[in-house]
Formats: C-alpha cells, sequence, structure tokens
C-alpha cells in the first residue's frame, strides 16, 4: 500500500503536530544514545514545520530571525548532518533543500541495525513545488530485487521524481 505524505506549499502545518514530531524525535535519539541539542530541535523544528522544502540558507536566515542575532553556517550544517544521520530529515538533491521524514517520526519507526534500507521517494511539482513523500514499499522491493540480482546491497535510497502534480495538470 501506497501513503502519501504532502508538504503543501499552500500553508503551513499547525505547531501542534510539529511537537509531537518533535517530541518523537526526541524519543529516537534517547533510545539510539545521541543527543537532540538545542540547535538540532530548532532546525528540525523549521524544518517540520514549513510549508516547503528548505535550504541552509533559509534556516540560517529564520535562526538569525528567531535568536535574534546569526547563527554561523557551520553549526546548521552540523545539525543538518546529525538530522539526516539519525534519518529525521532528507535531503532533496534536485532543490538542494531539506524535509522532515514524516514517515519515521509519524509511524515512530526505529531503524535497527543493517538489515533495514531506509528508502525515500519523492514527487516534486516543477510549477508549484509541492513535495510529496511517497511509502511504498513495492518501489523499495523492486529496487532491492534488482541490485542484489547483481551482487549490490543497498543501505539507503532516495529516488526523486519531477514532474506535474495533479493541482497544476
Amino acid at each position: 500500500m501506497t501513503r502519501a505524505i504532502q508538504m503543501d506549499t499552500a500553508g503551513s502545518r499547525p505547531k501542534a503536530g510539529t511537537q509531537t514530531l518533535l517530541d518523537q524525535a526526541a524519543l529516537l535519539c534517547h533510545e539510539r544514545g545521541v543527543r537532540l541539542t538545542e540547535m538540532r530541535r530548532l532546525v528540525l523544528d523549521l524544518v517540520l514545520a514549513a510549508d516547503r522544502p528548505l535550504g541552509a540558507y533559509d534556516l540560517l536566515e529564520q535562526l538569525r530571525v528567531s535568536r535574534g542575532k546569526p547563527v554561523a553556517p557551520p553549526t546548521v550544517y552540523r545539525a543538518l548532518d546529525f538530522l539526516m544521520e539519525q534519518g529525521l530529515i532528507h535531503k532533496i538533491e534536485r532543490l538542494s533543500a531539506f524535509v522532515g521524514c514524516r514517515h519515521m517520526l509519524e509511524s515512530g519507526y526505529v531503524c535497527h541495525g543493517h538489515d533495514h534500507v531506509h528508502a525515500a521517494q519523492f514527487l516534486i511539482c516543477s510549477q508549484c513545488g509541492r513535495v510529496t513523500e511517497l511509502d511504498d514499499p513495492h518501489i523499495l522491493k523492486a529496487l532491492v530485487e534488482v541490485t542484489r540480482a547483481r551482487g549490490f546491497t543497498v543501505r539507503q535510497s532516495t529516488i526523486e521524481a519531477e514532474g506535474v502534480c495533479a493541482a497544476c495538470a
């Protein structure tokens, strides 16, 4: 069954939903023995609350405004690296921007060991910028089967498909 999670560019998500996801992220980090520092949490909060994928400079500007002082770029990049390593956010390479991994945070699924492939599938509308994260096990299964047949083991996968969404078609 395919599950789609939309990051709609037309409006922002409610703060209460973001808070629940932040609490889930803190729990996941605690279970893994890693720290969700204040800066990491702030960056994750901005990414989750955004109505579109955010670039690093978008995050720097939002942090400057919210904190009333500039934040050094390496600080934000380190936070983004940590959040990606933990599977809490994804980088949309095509856009050089970041989105929350709502699939993992909403399901509470924790990846253990190397038997689980962390997969992300995104549909990106080239007209309105809407990004839809898919959770389709059939796509992952097909990828794993094809790569195993070639002696390759997939550990992480991100698929980005660009096109036109139904609203823009």
